[in-house]
């Protein structure tokens, strides 16, 4: 049987997912404003923090799929995969 916690990630992994990169930021500007309330108690603002950096960790995913399907149009106009 599984925890509350164990299917909440799973149910927060499957949302990254489906998010847009722009969703994902979206959330992330939610988050920075919950944290920036001075009335948020210290054990929401850890939570919120946590789930903040598990935003982070998916739009770094996305970035990364991106930039590994950017193309480079070269002088000849020979397309080749885009090199970092």
């Amino acid at each position: 049987m599984k925890t509350k916690m164990e299917e909440r990630m799973e149910t927060m992994a499957a949302n990254e997912k489906e998010r847009t990169l722009e969703e994902t930021f979206a959330l992330l500007d939610e988050k920075i404003a919950q944290l920036e309330n001075s009335e948020i108690s210290l054990e929401d603002s850890f939570r919120v923090y946590k789930e903040g950096m598990e935003l982070l960790k998916d739009c770094s995913s996305k970035i990364d799929t991106v930039e590994k399907k950017m193309l480079q149009i070269n002088q000849d106009g020979t397309i080749t995969e885009f090199g970092i």
